[in-house]
């Protein structure tokens, strides 16, 4: 398998680890706010290949104590249960972020226990999903059975929405928040630009926004945080 990424050492992606992040190319959706456009269709020159990242994670043993997968989207990749077996035998703990597109294959990977943490995109309000992640039209059934996935297993778990003030109002966290009534956590994430980001003129919403969208899915959903500001 190819990588497309390593970040060695972060404090951040995996809630309460010191953890490495690994990037797979590939996504099905298009969101124009995506901080890892270059990995959207693939084409991204790979850095390394599973063999070594086994290695390196082998060198890293007592260091690390955590491995999460972003991308992309890494559930299209056929071969991540593989890795994730040999990942697992070396003794990490392991996070997956996922659009929540493939639940057929979320759900293989939980009932085999290969999973510890999923953080799980939900992009904004069923009525304005397709639009938020670049697509003409989106069928949202899949994307609803991971939500359920999620809520009904026995792993941490956590849905997040990246905020973008053009691109989001405060009836898309009101849909959100009956959407994923009961969530164990919630997290909206202040859009940042960088270099990477394919569509200009996105900007953060406001504090006072971010406060008043969180607000609003407290509602239904007890842990809701802000990130990003």
């Amino acid at each position: 398998m190819n990588i497309h990424g390593l970040q060695k050492m972060t404090l951040l992606d995996f809630p309460g680890r010191v953890a490495c992040t690994v990037f797979l190319g590939g996504c099905d959706m298009r969101c124009p706010f995506c901080h890892n456009a270059e990995l959207i269709d693939g084409t991204a020159a790979p850095v390394m290949d599973d063999k070594e990242l086994l290695a390196f994670l082998e060198k890293r043993k007592g260091l690390l104590d955590g491995v999460a997968f972003t991308g992309g989207e890494p559930t299209l990749r056929k071969d991540l249960p593989d890795l994730l077996r040999k990942i697992r035998a070396l003794g990490y703990p392991i996070k997956l972020d996922t659009n929540g597109m493939h639940p057929d294959r979320l759900k293989a990977m939980l009932d085999e226990g290969l999973l510890d943490y999923v953080a799980m995109d939900i992009k904004s309000s069923p009525e304005n999903y397709a639009h938020t992640c670049g697509l003409e039209k989106i069928d949202l059934e899949p994307i609803q059975t991971s939500v359920k996935l999620l809520m009904t297993s026995n792993i941490d778990y956590e849905f997040r929405t990246t905020v973008v003030d053009e691109l989001h109002c405060l009836s898309d966290f009101e849909a959100i928040a009956k959407w994923i009534a009961g969530a164990k956590a919630y997290y909206l994430q202040a859009f940042t630009d960088r270099d990477t980001v394919v569509y200009e003129n996105f900007h953060a919403p406001t504090r006072e926004c971010m406060e008043t969208y969180a607000a609003a899915v407290r509602k239904t959903v007890q842990n809701v945080a802000l990130r990003g500001i």
